[in-house]
């Protein structure tokens, strides 16, 4: 017995294969019929065309914009917008348009619209720019009477402030007075006499504080004295040899450990002495055949301790510093000089073996006023210039920082200045700008 089941099963399978045949048969077909061909590929040059999009804002369809392009260059750079659209003819906001750069990961992305011909069946592909829209609030210009009242109004305020934190005493007297005048006393009723009401009471109240606590030229100028790295000295004394005394700089504790037997001896016998400093050969015999020669000789072994601790030396990593020699170098440098001599220079002019301006500046201060003691307080400045190796216009500062007058003087056919300590003591002053 046939099974009318099966064959009906297996007749639907053929009859859907052969449906199945045509279908793909027929869209064959009809793709090979309408198969579409890329006619050309433009690129313009002038006015390409653009696609916008807009970010979170609406704009009318008869928004007209301007075009800008970048002017060419010789070295164009990588991703630049070569164009710009930009757009006033909304009443208040402007609208700028620029390419939307591609992302990181696709750096050749480029959009195209395409012009397609349904008789032909060709599409003509033209290179487009993808641009942004944004919008921006157009800012209004203020009247020109109101910048310039408020220009006006800001450089009087900042003159006046200007005035009070860097005027003059009497500057500054003139300023409160005009505040003073601008406080117009309330007209009283009648011939009664004018009066200031509590805030203005307060006002002036104030500028009466501040006026008093400003520091004065005197204080600043006492303030910066006593800033400077320079020896500090006995102002006061009657006498110049009291003003700078060696066991007030020194300490008598380390002069007293300072040997000099062996220039005495050698001095004694007329014998040379190796030396590195031209200040100090030209004056050991001087001062150790004179009076007091000992404690004199000390101040000059410490002068020239001194002048070698700066000598070795060399500049530093840092701009303006110099860095000192290891314990043990610096030591055998300064041979024969005591170690507590050593350190005590050392850590008096520099700072964990650096030596910065305020250090070099103190070394030196400290070296005129030594030459001027040795030299009965008149010395000449060459000696100590060409030992530093420094320029006559920054030793004569640094002799005038002491309080020393300079003058000039022939010597050898050269001009020397000469510098001399006489009471009272001359320092620089404080500049005043013009008023």
């Amino acid at each position: 017995m046939v099974d009318t089941g099966k064959k009906r099963k297996q007749s639907d399978d053929v009859g859907s294969e052969k449906k199945k045949k045509k279908v793909s048969a027929d869209s064959t077909a009809s793709s090979k019929s309408r198969k579409i061909k890329v006619s050309s590929v433009v690129e313009a040059q002038a006015s390409p065309p653009v696609i916008a999009t807009t970010s979170g804002i609406a704009i009318s369809q008869d928004t007209k914009f301007n075009t800008y392009s970048r002017a060419p260059t010789k070295r164009p750079r990588h991703g630049a917008s070569d164009l710009l659209l930009h757009s006033t003819s909304h009443r208040t906001l402007d609208y700028s348009a620029r390419e939307d750069k591609p992302k990181g990961g696709q750096p050749l992305l480029k959009h195209y619209i395409g012009l397609f011909d349904p008789a032909s069946g060709q599409l003509q592909l033209v290179e487009a720019k993808k641009m942004v829209i944004r919008g921006s609030v157009r800012a209004q210009q203020a009247p020109e009477e109101a910048m310039q009242s408020q220009k006006l109004s800001n450089m009087s305020e900042l003159k006046t402030e200007l005035g009070q934190a860097f005027g003059t005493r009497k500057a500054k007297k003139a300023l409160a007075a005009i505040t003073e005048n601008a406080i117009s006393p309330r007209k009283p009723h009648g011939d009664g006499i004018p009066t200031l009401d509590s805030s203005e009471k307060a006002l002036m109240d104030s500028i009466k504080d501040v006026t008093l606590s400003v520091a004065t030229q005197q204080d600043l100028q006492s303030s910066i004295d006593a800033a400077k790295p320079v020896p500090k000295g006995n102002y006061e004394a009657e006498d110049i040899q009291d003003v700078y005394r060696p066991e007030d700089l020194i300490g008598k504790d380390i002069l007293d450990l300072i040997q000099v037997n062996d220039w005495a001896q050698s001095v004694k016998k007329n014998e040379d002495i190796q030396l590195r400093s031209r200040f100090v050969a030209h004056r050991i015999n001087r001062i150790g055949s004179g009076e007091s020669a000992v404690s004199r000789l000390r101040l000059l072994r410490y002068l020239y301790l001194v002048m070698l601790f700066y000598l070795t030396t060399r500049k530093g990593r840092d701009k303006g510093t110099r860095e000192v020699l290891k314990k043990d170098k610096l030591i055998e440098e300064l041979s024969p000089a005591p170690p507590p001599v050593i350190e005590s220079i050392r850590r008096k002019f520099s700072d964990k073996g650096v030596m910065r301006k305020q250090h070099v500046d103190l070394l030196m201060t400290h070296c005129c006023v030594f030459a001027c003691i040795l030299d009965n307080f008149e010395t000449d400045t060459w000696d100590l210039k060409e030992d530093f190796g420094i320029e006559q216009k920054q030793m004569t500062q640094y002799f005038m920082e002491i309080g020393a007058k300079i003058k000039k003087a022939k010597v050898d056919g050269r001009t020397d200045s000469i510098a001399q300590l006489k009471l009272p003591l001359t320092f620089p002053r404080m500049r005043q700008g013009r008023r």
